[in-house]
Order: structure tokens, then C-alpha cells, then sequence
């Protein structure tokens, strides 16, 4: 699909668009704040606590009957708005790109690849858990706008620090090392929740117990982002004003940027049944120019989640060229697959469409005179590696395409992996309140039993977790899976560093995720 700035064909579109849109938000956000003004967050709740404030009732009540009366006085207005805006969407393209002009040529990584055909190429994947603020706060999450500003500010400042890597043979022996980090600068983040006591603090210091490695994957525990992410995905942006948010914060590192991903409406046109009243949630930003990209929406959707235009996100971008001139590219894909527990057959069904449209994507797309050197699938794939009720997607064949660099097999993690959803009601507490207590905790297993997601057993059977002679790992249901069998035969693939991510503690309630893949290009071989 053609990439354009705007998601409609010409500008009198976008114009009657805008002005439709312009007719809703009052009476939306309206709603939003009703709802919003009736549900705490436990942070909010502890700080009327300390604060001995015992005006709540009072607060709730008049601001229920302020805000509902104000959304009935904007209703009819809103109904306007949707009878320009609804029918607009059969014509939209379903998603918006930003291409940063001029592009500084220092933010580019991998610079002199086609003199020495070797590459490292990192990747990093997040879900944010942007709603609106009304449906954010049953996550034990508020103040979206203020969030979206943070995490963005938060992701700029970890990508864009000196690389500094310190390799731990072993995880007995990180006890003895001096922080390896503290020395690196921090973006000054906004107060937000939880992070307001850290954030006074400027510069502040990170701790980090440096690169460990066991087996074949080096790994870490990090109060960062991964230095020099070239591909950024994020799910759950569904709110447009964080979105637009987050787009103007990371374009200082990433030049090309796609947001607003997805449909809206009745999908397909005229079935009142599939209406869709938010975006997929998918924002993917990347370093490298983006050649193609192909959108395609699950048909597949069940109940809350129907809601949402959930899919996969297919992107080619281009790297440069290698030793031959022959261009190089990669190959990027982001999903979000169906949330509720209990429905693996719709998440398998899922994964069927995802292997099948990217298949069809590399195929339309792949031409002879180029080089890919890499193939990513990263996203929140709603299931982990370890419950008993995931087991049918545990077994999904995308595993035998894609490797995943932390399963072991099967319902079976490695040993050094830690799960990525946190238990929503303690978002606040102290042992995960900031990066470097969260990350503490996630390298304590007893702390990890309070504050990661239990294993979700099967219906009516108990749950044994974990096995004998097994650590206590926690749901890990963020991925980024790569595949060696669909790029050029004279590339070799390694892990460099797979990441979990602990700089956004207080602001979602997942660990982002990152993996670091060193591609190395047979000059002798590149015409074959």
C-alpha cells in the first residue's frame, strides 16, 4: 500500500473527517470523564488516604450529574458528527505515516554496512495500554495523555545513551560488579503515579547488573531501553491525542513512523455487527525508510474485543546495500492478538491469518535483485509459555517457522526468563514502583510470585506451578519471534541480547521487551 501522510485520498476528505470528528469529541470525551470521575486507580486511592481527604463522595456525585448532563447536551451533536464520520471510513486508508524531513544521517545505525557486511539490528516491543482514561483506570491505569508524554520521553531517552555493554558469565557472579550504568544520562520525565518520587531526581542514577549470559542467549534485566532500537512496536495506542503524543516525542529518533493502524466502522462495509470503535492499537516507528506496508484486521473478534480493529502489521523497510550494491531489506510484522483467557481456539485462528498474510506479504512483495536480512513477529500475543489453559497455543506451528529465543519448548520456558504482565492492583506499591525497584523484583523469584501474572490453569483443574526443579517465571505474553528460513542464504543470523525492560514501571502494566540479532553477510555467496 502506498505510504501517504494522510490516511484519506485528498484533503476535502480529510476536511469533512476532521470536521465530523470535531462534532463527537465533546460528547465523547464527556462520557470519558463520567466514567472516569467514578473509577480510582489505588494510587489515587492511598494518596486521598494520606492526604485524610474524605471528599470523594461529594466529588463523584456532582461530577456524575456535571459530566452526564454535559454528554446529553452534546449527544445531538455527536450524532451529526457521526453521520459525516461513519461513512467516511469505507475510503480511509488504515493507517497515518510520518516522515521526518530531513532525516539527520547520525540517527541512522548500521552506517558502513555495505563495506563490512555485518550488522546488529535491535528490536523492541511494548504495549502501553493508551485507552481512553475512563477504560484505562479498570487497569489500574490513568491519565493517558500524561502517560503517552512520559513514555515517549522515557523511550527517547533509553535508545539514545551510549551503548555500554558489561558480560556476566554467570548469574551467581553479577553480585561483585559495580553498576555498570549509573553514569548515563535520563531523559527528564514529567511526574506521573508512581514515578513521581523517582523523577525528582536529576540526572538519576540506573543500576544495571550488566549482560548475563546462560546457554546461548545473552540476556538482561534492564532499567533501559536497548540503545539504538532501529524498529519500535507498540500495542494498545488506541487513544489519537497520545498517539499524535507519542509521535512528535519519538520522531527526534525515529524518521519514519506509522500510528492511527487499523479500521473503524462497520468492517467489512454495511455489517452492523463488526462495527469497530477503536483502531487496532498498533504504532510502529523505525529507523529505516519503509518501502511497503499491508494492514490486514482479524474477522474473528469476541465479545469487548470486537470492539477494537485487532491485526497484524506487515512492513518492508529499507536497510542500504551490501557489498554486491544488490539492496538490502528487512522484513518487520506486529500484532495484537485476542485478550480474553479461555478462547485459544480464536488466538490459533489468529495466528493461522498472521503466518498466512505474511506469507502473502513477502510473497507480493520480495523481489530478486535484493537481500533480506532479517523477518520479525513481535506483539502482545495474549498467551504465555507456561499456563496449562495456553496449551493449544503453546503448540501453534508459527513456533516451528519463528524462533522464540526465551522457550525451551512447549509449555516450557528458559530457566532466566521472567514474565511480562504485572498483577494490575499492585502497579504502585514500592518493589515495582520505579525501574530499579521493578527490576529488582523481577530478578528475585519470591518477589516475582507477587507481582507477575500467575499461570492461568485449565477449567476446573488445579494449578501446579512450577514444576519440580523449576523457577518461578510468571506469564511472559510479549514477543518478538525471528525467522532465519525466509532471508538470504548467505546471511547468519545470532542473538545478541535478548532485553526485558523495566524504564516504564508505573506507566503500563506490561515489561517491554527487546531483541538484539547480529546479521552477518557472505560477500562470496551475494550473487548466488
Amino acid at each position: 500500500m502506498a505510504l501517504q501522510a494522510s490516511a484519506f485520498p485528498n484533503g476535502f476528505v480529510a476536511g469533512i473527517h476532521a470536521v465530523g470528528w470535531a462534532f463527537i469529541v465533546p460528547c465523547f470525551w464527556f462520557l470519558d470523564r463520567l466514567i472516569a470521575v467514578c473509577k480510582s486507580t489505588t494510587l489515587e486511592q492511598s494518596q486521598r488516604l494520606e492526604q485524610e481527604c474524605y471528599l470523594r463522595p461529594l466529588e463523584v456525585f456532582f461530577g456524575s450529574i456535571t459530566f452526564f448532563i454535559l454528554f446529553l447536551a452534546t449527544a445531538p451533536f455527536a450524532f451529526l458528527g457521526f453521520l459525516l464520520w461513519a461513512p467516511l471510513q469505507a475510503c480511509r486508508r488504515p493507517f497515518s505515516y510520518h516522515r521526518e524531513m530531513p532525516f539527520l544521517p547520525e540517527k541512522a545505525t548500521n552506517k558502513g554496512f555495505e563495506l563490512t557486511g555485518k550488522a546488529s539490528f535491535v528490536f523492541a516491543s511494548a504495549n502501553l495500554c493508551l485507552l481512553p482514561d475512563s477504560l484505562a483506570r479498570f487497569n489500574n491505569l490513568a491519565n493517558t495523555q500524561h502517560r503517552a508524554t512520559a513514555i515517549g520521553q522515557c523511550i527517547v531517552g533509553g535508545i539514545s545513551r551510549p551503548n555500554i555493554r558489561i558480560l556476566v558469565d554467570s548469574p551467581s557472579s553479577c553480585g561483585t560488579l559495580s553498576p555498570s550504568s549509573s553514569i548515563l544520562p535520563t531523559v527528564n520525565s514529567p511526574t506521573y503515579g508512581a514515578t513521581d518520587q523517582s523523577s525528582q531526581q536529576n540526572p538519576r542514577a540506573f543500576s544495571s547488573q550488566g549482560l548475563r549470559q546462560q546457554n546461548d542467549v545473552p540476556w538482561e534485566i534492564s532499567p533501559l531501553f536497548p540503545a539504538n532500537v532501529d524498529i519500535l512496536c507498540l500495542e494498545e495506542v488506541f487513544d489519537k491525542r497520545a498517539a499524535r503524543k507519542l509521535t512528535n516525542i519519538l520522531k527526534l529518533e525515529f524518521g519514519h513512523i506509522l500510528y492511527d493502524i487499523g479500521v473503524y466502522a462497520c468492517q467489512p462495509p454495511c455489517r452492523c455487527s463488526s462495527f469497530k470503535f477503536f483502531n487496532s492499537g498498533l504504532f510502529l516507528a523505525s529507523r529505516f525508510p519503509v518501502l511497503e506496508a499491508q494492514y490486514h484486521c482479524f474477522p474473528n473478534g469476541r465479545g469487548e474485543d470486537a470492539l477494537a480493529a485487532k491485526g497484524l502489521l506487515s512492513v518492508k523497510v529499507l536497510i542500504g546495500q551490501n557489498q554486491k550494491q544488490k539492496r538490502v531489506v528487512g522484513y518487520f510484522n506486529c500484532t495484537h492478538l485476542h485478550a480474553p483467557e479461555g478462547e485459544g481456539e480464536i488466538r490459533c485462528i489468529q495466528l493461522n491469518m498472521v503466518t498466512k498474510w505474511i506469507a502473502e506479504f513477502q510473497a507480493a512483495h520480495k523481489l530478486p535483485d535484493e537481500d533480506v536480512v532479517f523477518d520479525v513477529l513481535c506483539g502482545d500475543f495474549n498467551f504465555d509459555n507456561c499456563s496449562p489453559d495456553d496449551c493449544q497455543e503453546q503448540n501453534h506451528s508459527v513456533f516451528e517457522e519463528y524462533k522464540d529465543p526465551c522457550r525451551a519448548g512447549p509449555g516450557k520456558e528458559k530457566p532466566w526468563v521472567t514474565g511480562t504482565l504485572l498483577e494490575q492492583p499492585t502497579l504502585y506499591e514500592k518493589d515495582v514502583n520505579t525501574p530499579e525497584n521493578l527490576q529488582r523484583t523481577l530478578e528475585s523469584e519470591d518477589l516475582r510470585k507477587r507481582y507477575i501474572a500467575r499461570p492461568v490453569p485449565k477449567a476446573d483443574s488445579p494449578l501446579v506451578y512450577p514444576e519440580t526443579d523449576q523457577p518461578w517465571i510468571g506469564r511472559r505474553i510479549d514477543y518478538i519471534l525471528y525467522r532465519e528460513s525466509s532471508i538470504s542464504k548467505q546471511c547468519r543470523t545470532e542473538i545478541e541480547e535478548v532485553t526485558f525492560v523495566t524504564q516504564l514501571a508505573g506507566l503500563t502494566d506490561h515489561i517491554p521487551v527487546g531483541l538484539k540479532l547480529n546479521v552477518v553477510m557472505d560477500s562470496d555467496s551475494a550473487d548466488e
